[in-house]
């Protein structure tokens, strides 16, 4: 009967522990997976190169997410890449958000390539819609120029070591990640996903069916915290530019500003040689300023500047000089040159490639090339008033005209007095060939 009691003591025992075990490993769970509330969801699309305009964007929508209390932040990305110091800026306040964040490579036939690669592995979740890829994150120098073998190792090195940290961190496939910076490869939805472990989290067809696929899953935050998303009936806000970041990502293209940059030039060229036109010079200013600013926002090399001016300057002397044609084909190729290497940024593009450079370079010489045989034209132009006018013009003579003897005659209607160094009778057909205060020098026709 003791024993018995015994044995009854010690279950007892044991099963108060299971339960006191049971109940501390609920709390540590509850106090480590908090459930986030069915707050809004904050939806973005960044369509559009990493420059630091897209990357304001997308920190001023985390920020409204944190202030709100969000329940998840969706990025709509679709990029071929962009500036690696914007990229570490947003990849930076995405890992230190208090609001989930999701990177969806979306619709059919985007892609999320080296910069935008750095960008989804960052992501608390990463999902791609069918027909997309990412990858090919390997880096180019600056300016697309040939490095040597050492820089070219350091550069890749430090951009894996960087995709290495986010895939550890985010439990992602570390060893594709790699890859995809050091052999540039890219990946498919499919290939993605069935990665072990696989780079992205899911696959969705929009929006609305990553919401649903995304109710209730517990997900891993970069700090090691988990946290549960409700999702499916949460209010979705979309998220647009602001005006100001509207204009700002859209003249701050290197081909939008390349284009300012060219019409502001010409507009002052033709104020110049045509003062008091007005609109060239106000048009041609305003399109500086605005290429100005936005080659703020590009990484620019000067030496691609300084090529412009010798190019724009070369067109110029060409009214002044007579060259042969040297000039023109010296500033033709000064712009080419200038505007192959005014971008100095690694992707593609981000650069200015020659099909794009080399219709606008013709054009804008071709338009200089026109005006400057206008002012050539201009300049040849016989006089029409004043003294100069008179030479080369013809008249009759009213009085005989001998040498020493100065007689009159009629000329565009008025009656000069005349010298001659030959004879001239009276009715005589002259041509004035100099002018001194009142008295004209003519020869017989």
């Amino acid at each position: 009967m003791r024993a018995f009691r015994k044995r009854v003591l010690w279950i007892g025992r044991v099963f108060h522990a299971l339960v006191f075990a049971t109940v501390v490993a609920a709390a540590a769970l509850s106090a480590r997976t908090p459930t986030i509330p069915a707050g809004p969801v904050l939806s973005a699309e960044v369509d559009s190169v990493i420059h630091p305009v897209s990357a304001e964007y997308m920190i001023h929508t985390l920020d409204r997410a944190d202030r709100e209390q969000a329940s998840l932040v969706v990025f709509t990305l679709r990029t071929p890449g962009g500036l690696v110091d914007a990229t570490r800026d947003i990849v930076t306040r995405m890992l230190a958000a208090k609001t989930p964040v999701a990177v969806f490579i979306a619709p059919a036939g985007a892609r999320a390539a080296s910069a935008g690669f750095l960008i989804a592995l960052a992501a608390d979740v990463t999902a791609m819609a069918p027909g997309t890829h990412l990858g090919a994150a390997h880096p180019v120098a600056a300016g697309g120029e040939k490095v040597d073998e050492t820089m070219a190792t350091k550069m890749a090195e430090d951009v894996a070591a960087y995709a290495r940290t986010l895939a550890e961190g985010r439990h992602r496939n570390v060893q594709l990640s790699e890859r995809a910076v050091k052999e540039s490869l890219a990946f498919t939805e499919k290939e993605a996903l069935s990665a072990k472990p696989p780079l992205i989290d899911l696959v969705a067809n929009d929006v609305p069916d990553l919401l649903r696929q995304l109710e209730g899953k517990v997900i891993r935050r970069f700090d090691g915290s988990t946290v549960t998303l409700h999702t499916a009936g949460a209010g979705v806000t979309l998220i647009s530019m602001s005006t100001r970041q509207r204009i700002l990502s859209t003249i701050a293209h290197p081909q939008i500003a390349f284009i300012l940059l060219s019409l502001g030039v010409l507009g002052l060229t033709i104020e110049l040689w045509n003062p008091g036109a007005i609109l060239p010079g106000v048009a041609g200013g305003v399109c500086l300023l605005l290429a100005f600013f936005a080659l703020q926002l590009l990484p620019v090399n000067y030496a691609g500047v300084m090529l412009i001016a010798l190019g724009v300057l070369l067109l110029l002397l060409e009214i002044k000089i007579t060259s042969y044609g040297a000039l023109t084909i010296g500033g033709l190729i000064s712009l080419v040159l200038g505007s192959m290497i005014l971008i100095d940024a690694p992707e593609p593009d981000l650069r200015l490639s020659l099909r794009f450079v080399a219709p606008i370079v013709l054009g804008f010489a071709g338009i200089a090339i026109f005006l400057v045989r206008l002012g050539v034209q201009a300049q040849r132009r016989r006089p029409v008033t004043g003294d100069s006018a008179m030479v080369g013009a013809r008249g009759e003579v009213l009085s005989d005209i001998a040498p020493g003897r100065p007689g009159q005659v009629k000329v565009l209607g008025e009656i000069w007095r005349a010298v001659a160094s030959e004879p001239i009778r009276t009715g005589a057909l002259v041509t004035v060939t100099g002018i001194e205060g009142l008295t004209l020098t003519v020869h017989t026709m």
